[in-house]
């Protein structure tokens, strides 16, 4: 049997709601179906997920497990994968067809890139997309530059490839990660090798009351922050545990400013459980242009700054009003300049009514 260009897994746990779709997604590929094998981890699903799999027969692969969490069943699924690349799929995420073969020709273009990663839409599962907000484009070997390491974001699962050879000297991943396991392996590759951002959108984030880090309109729930919190703790651990045990010093200022990301984090979700003192507030927000302050506009260092005075003054449930007067500032002016613009005919109108 021919070895496939590429492993799809696709990790399920109690989605069989939206599993099909994940599916079908990346079984209708514009790519010859030899190249790719797709293989379904199920993580001890208690719902219709099996059933519902049964009808793509021997098209895919599928795999059950007794649950562990996110990080067992990429464990799992990585031990079974016989892909020389690696592309992850969110049980309740979809891809768009042409996915593989763009991350196919990129990786045939970059045979040193340990990971090809790329835009995902922000969708509602019917009609309705919107840009991702978060993501950032960083290619090349992001730990030669501070500049790089400070713009690398964490990616959605659904949007990471990996190179099976590189990937296997970051595994097994820690399975205490029943969450952010995808974190670990985006967050530790670059140290690795290089990678390579796809500014293309090439799938669909789905927005539901279950995500972990994005919903549509709704705020978490106290247990959600809680087990967000402890898994980003976890993650944080062994992130410096791998670092170190390969010969980084995690005590550098680059890699201080690096792992910022998710003690900053940490911080933003404590304020939920529990409203910060001013004092606190403003050191955590101050703490931002601090360190990101290289890689943001002037104009944006400055809003930073203000709004860390300002929260001395108005505290944390009251930061929100220093927010409503700026966007009110730029509604203003965005509607003096319409109406400027919308004179300037009737102006030149007159002029020449004038002279004639």
């Amino acid at each position: 049997m021919k070895t496939p260009f590429f492993t799809v897994l696709i990790d399920a746990y109690n989605y069989g709601r939206y599993v099909e779709e994940a599916v079908s997604s990346a079984l209708e590929q514009h790519l010859p179906p030899e190249e790719r094998e797709v293989l379904v981890v199920d993580d001890g699903s208690t719902d219709d997920t099996a059933a519902r799999l049964r009808k793509f027969g021997n098209a895919i692969r599928y795999l059950h497990k007794p649950n562990g969490g996110q990080a067992s069943a990429f464990n799992y699924g990585f031990a079974h994968a016989r892909g020389e690349v690696v592309a992850l799929l969110d049980a309740d995420d979809v891809w768009l067809p042409e996915k593989l073969a763009r991350v196919y020709e990129t990786f045939q273009q970059n045979p040193a890139a340990s990971m090809v990663y790329h835009r995902l839409h922000w969708w509602d599962g019917a009609n309705e997309t919107n840009a991702d907000r978060y993501f950032t484009a960083v290619s090349g070997r992001v730990t030669e530059s501070r500049r790089m390491l400070l713009q690398y974001a964490m990616a959605s699962t659904s949007c990471l490839a990996f190179r099976r050879t590189m990937l296997d000297k970051l595994l097994p991943v820690p399975e205490m990660l029943r969450s952010q396991a995808d974190a670990y392996l985006t967050a530790l590759i670059i140290f690795v090798a290089s990678v390579v951002a796809v500014p293309d959108y090439l799938g669909k984030y789905r927005l539901h009351a279950t995500n972990l880090f994005q919903v549509e309109g709704k705020s978490f729930s106290r247990a959600q922050i809680e087990h967000r919190m402890a898994m980003r703790a976890a993650l944080l651990a062994e992130i410096e545990h791998w670092l170190q045990a390969n010969g980084s010093n995690t005590r550098s200022a680059d890699m201080r400013a690096y792992l910022t990301q998710w003690k900053k984090a940490q911080e933003l979700d404590s304020f939920a459980l529990e409203a910060p003192g001013r004092w606190k507030y403003f050191r955590h927000l101050v703490g931002l242009p601090w360190t990101y302050g290289e890689i943001m506009t002037r104009r944006h260092r400055v809003y930073s700054y203000m709004k860390a005075y300002a929260a001395l003054v108005l505290g944390y449930h009251h930061i929100h009003l220093f927010d409503d007067a700026r966007r009110k500032r730029k509604e203003w002016m965005a509607s003096s300049s319409e109406e400027t613009r919308m004179a300037m005919p009737s102006k030149a109108k007159a002029a020449g009514a004038t002279k004639s």
